[in-house]
């Protein structure tokens, strides 16, 4: 029995869709088990890319894929990635895509919401990607959610519609300024999109754990990376859930006595997109670069990744949270050409030496990085698969890593494509 859970160690976009699309082969089941649309999976299959947001990587291997209740979904999203991949010929049925009875909706009421606070903010706006997600949390939080076994119960449904806009379109108009909205309306395009999904839900706890007795093997995808964790991020600039490995738990419906490993996906630099401390960021040529060469645009939202030099301070505290027992390294071969190459390996802050990540944003803001300078490799490595065939600086830099995060590689991505990556140790052989 192997169950697998992937996550992203920094702040996201770290490539987790490719190794989830890569290891799905031998996995039954691939389960998403939080966060919402505001993530997005990039693969590149036989030269065609793919851009997932909701349905789990593993769709292209034709495994059967969960949404799990940890994730809130926006059901016109999820039917026009569904759409999609019709076109293309890839039809999923109700054995290919399972939703959680217990998942939240998110609402057009969240999303207007979502981007009518932005507006109010201005300037001090958080740089939410304004798809409803932290109002959908917020109202699970409060116990004013629609789950989707409430949407397809068209009752209960009209009931919560109307009992929750009667409060949002106050809120809306008389606080944000903003148009409010008409219950008959959703109701009326929700009732419809119900139809559609209803053969697709079902109690995926039981699923998933009559799946593990039996013996299958399951991958449990996460979204976002480990610093967007809403406690263990750098709050308040998260996402509103938690992404760390424990909530594959929480957000799938099963125990942690199931969970048998934990890889942790990290870029071989670092990206942030959107606000907030970034203490390796670079804003030099160098910098410019990185983002070019490794097209550091957000699946989701198309806004330019901010980047920087790779920093185990946040991958050691990823470590920790998650219980990692291996990483994995991507968009190694952007770096290809670097004449040097540093790392950082602790932060000063106001003279003293810090190894632990801080909490506070203000200390995270004034810290300043410790950097180690390896020597880069001038030899393009996309075509390499086995790890001795690498560059022998590209291997120091590898086990640099390794030893500042006292975790072991398992494996490395030379490229965006399925085939461009070196396994070094399969969690599912």
């Amino acid at each position: 029995m192997s169950n697998i859970v992937i996550v992203g160690t920094q702040w996201g976009d770290e490539g987790k869709g490719k190794i989830v699309d890569l290891l799905a082969e031998y996995a039954d089941i691939v389960v998403r088990f939080q966060g919402g649309n505001n993530a997005g999976h990039t693969m590149v299959v036989n030269g065609k890319q793919f851009i997932f947001h909701l349905i789990p990587s593993g769709i292209l291997q034709k495994k059967t894929c969960i949404i799990g209740n940890g994730v809130v979904v926006d059901p016109e999203v999820l039917l026009e990635e569904l759409d999609r991949l019709d076109e293309k010929g890839i039809h999923v049925g109700p054995d290919e895509l399972q939703i959680s009875e217990k998942a939240h909706v998110v609402m057009p009421y969240h999303k207007a919401i979502d981007h009518a606070r932005e507006k109010k903010k201005g300037d001090k706006k958080i740089g939410t990607t304004g798809r409803g997600i932290g109002p959908s949390y917020e109202d699970k939080a409060t116990r004013r959610g629609i789950r989707f076994i409430d949407l397809i119960d068209p009752d209960v449904f009209r009931e919560k519609v109307n009992a929750n806009l009667e409060e949002k379109n106050f809120y809306l108009k008389n606080y944000l300024s903003s148009e409010t909205l008409n219950p008959e309306k959703i109701i009326e395009q929700y009732n419809k999109i119900a139809k559609r999904l209803e053969s697709h839900i079902t109690n995926i706890s039981v699923v998933i754990n009559r799946a593990i007795k039996e013996g299958k093997k399951i991958l449990f995808e996460g979204a976002q990376g480990t610093h967007l964790d809403i406690d263990h991020g750098t709050y308040p600039y998260v996402t509103s859930s938690n992404t760390i490995a424990g909530n594959a738990c929480c957000g799938a419906g099963i125990g942690p006595k199931e969970i048998t490993g934990v890889l942790g996906v990290a870029k071989a630099y670092t990206t942030r997109v959107g606000l907030g401390p970034f203490p390796t960021e670079l804003f030099d040529e160098i910098g410019d670069s990185i983002q070019k060469k490794g097209s550091e645009f957000g699946a989701t939202t198309g806004r330019k990744r901010r980047c920087g030099w790779l920093d185990t301070v946040l991958l050691k505290n990823a470590v920790y949270l998650n219980g990692l027992t291996g990483l994995v390294i991507t968009k190694l071969d952007i770096l290809d050409g670097l004449e040097s190459i540093k790392i950082c390996t602790g932060y000063e802050y106001k003279g003293e030496a810090l190894n632990d990540f801080p909490a506070s944003l203000k200390v995270l803001a004034e810290c300043k990085p410790i950097y180690e300078t390896l020597p880069g490799w001038p030899e393009d490595i996309t075509n390499i698969r086995e790890m001795e065939d690498l560059p022998q600086n590209t291997k120091n830099y590898l086990n640099r890593i390794s030893e500042m995060t006292e975790t072991s590689i398992h494996i490395v991505s030379v490229g965006p494509a399925r085939d461009e990556t070196i396994v070094l140790k399969n969690p599912f052989l």
